[in-house]
């Protein structure tokens, strides 16, 4: 080969004796067929074959794998955020005069794509209360072709009822899908208790480190499988191999780092509840907490993230507490190394009252940072709301 060829096709060297423990990166756009033969009929390759970088590498295979492993699930597919990932759900099963159900805890983007993107081609939706449980058969009629889940709720922490609702969907024909994010696939397994879809937000504890976008979809069956992979196929959707690099290394330490976060965050609640009342502690594994035994039914165990109730008189007076903070840092997103916390507002947002009544929230993500620092943030938030809690 002549020297400008050796540019573009450097010499195949041996891989005899490599073993490497990390998984390879993978870049790719175009990819080479052995002949024209091959590339002809490259669509006998399958969904799950290799045509277009586009669609999937070996490191983004990979990754598909653990995370189906991990859910029990059939097929996995990558999206480029959670958020994303919801909406491919949706856009794959919903048309014009389709309804959607969803809770009134749901990620608020959840609400936004249904009131926005979805209501203008006439596919509605319909907020229900997270906690009715089997009674939501008594909103599902011949429109509803998806529920969606969220549990816990978002902020609010709301358990549902996965099997009871999943009845009364499948007993119609009605697919259910549920987000994860708050247990991961470690803590609770959706598949097993009824869910048809599983969302991931991999940007949470999968990535662990505050540094990347990436969601998944999870599902057994090969019919809805083949209807998500065609709707991203024709919306174009895929995922950096380098980003499926990175969110493969975090997974090596995610059990460690949410047992450690969710062993911190169930002794905070246990010390806050001798501070302030415990039912403005919003955290599942509390046996306080309103769903307690619905949580200790299904799940293997809780998450780094909880909320406490804000009384509407301490409004005024969270914002300069929040700001003292040395070691939280103060943002949106969950999941990773850095403690978080965040006031969310959510009284104007919410149909009915669920968890928190009060409307007002401060949601605390708990990182890995020693637990001696984080306390010393909380306690003066804690003395105010001890000081505005009723008598």
């Amino acid at each position: 080969m002549k020297d400008k060829t050796v540019c573009v096709c450097p010499p195949e060297v041996s891989h005899e004796g490599f073993a490497s423990l990390a998984t390879p990166v993978y870049r790719a756009s175009t990819i080479a067929f052995p002949n024209a033969a091959a590339f002809a009929n490259r669509a006998d390759r399958g969904p799950n074959g290799y045509v277009y970088g586009l669609h999937g590498t070996p490191t983004s295979r990979t990754l598909e794998a653990a995370i189906s492993a991990l859910e029990g699930a059939a097929h996995t597919m990558l999206q480029p955020s959670g958020q994303a990932s919801i909406s491919v759900v949706f856009l794959a099963l919903l048309k014009p005069g389709d309804t959607v159900l969803i809770p009134d805890c749901a990620y608020p983007p959840v609400s936004s794509l249904c009131n926005g993107y979805l209501a203008e081609r006439g596919i509605a939706h319909r907020v229900y209360d997270p906690l009715i449980g089997g009674d939501i058969a008594g909103l599902i009629d011949d429109s509803v072709k998806l529920v969606w889940v969220e549990s816990p709720g978002s902020a609010t922490m709301e358990v549902q009822d996965l099997p009871a609702i999943a009845k009364a969907a499948h007993d119609r024909g009605v697919p259910v899908g549920i987000d994860n994010t708050w247990a991961s696939p470690l803590h609770f397994k959706p598949l097993a208790y009824g869910a048809d879809i599983v969302v991931e937000a991999l940007t949470k504890y999968f990535g662990g480190h505050s540094d990347l976008l990436m969601g998944s979809v999870s599902v057994n069956d090969d019919v809805l499988y083949d209807k998500l992979k065609s709707t991203m196929t024709m919306l174009g959707i895929g995922v950096s191999p380098d980003d499926c690099s990175l969110v493969l290394r975090g997974m090596e330490t995610m059990a460690v780092r949410l047992k450690h976060g969710s062993d911190v965050a169930l002794d905070f609640a246990k010390r806050m509840a001798e501070i302030i009342d415990p039912a403005l502690i919003l955290h599942p594994a509390l046996p306080t907490h309103p769903q307690h035994g619905m949580w200790r039914r299904d799940f293997a165990g809780a998450s780094a993230l909880f909320s406490l109730m804000i009384p509407a008189d301490m409004a005024d007076e969270l914002d300069g507490l929040i700001d003292q903070a040395q070691t939280f840092s103060i943002g949106a997103s969950w999941g990773g190394t850095h403690s978080l916390m965040v006031p969310m507002a959510i009284g104007t947002m919410r149909q009915f009252v669920g968890n928190a009544p009060s409307g007002l929230v401060l949601r605390l993500s708990i990182g890995m940072e020693d637990p001696d620092d984080l306390w010393a943030d909380l306690a003066p938030i804690l003395a105010a709301i001890a000081r505005h809690q009723p008598a």
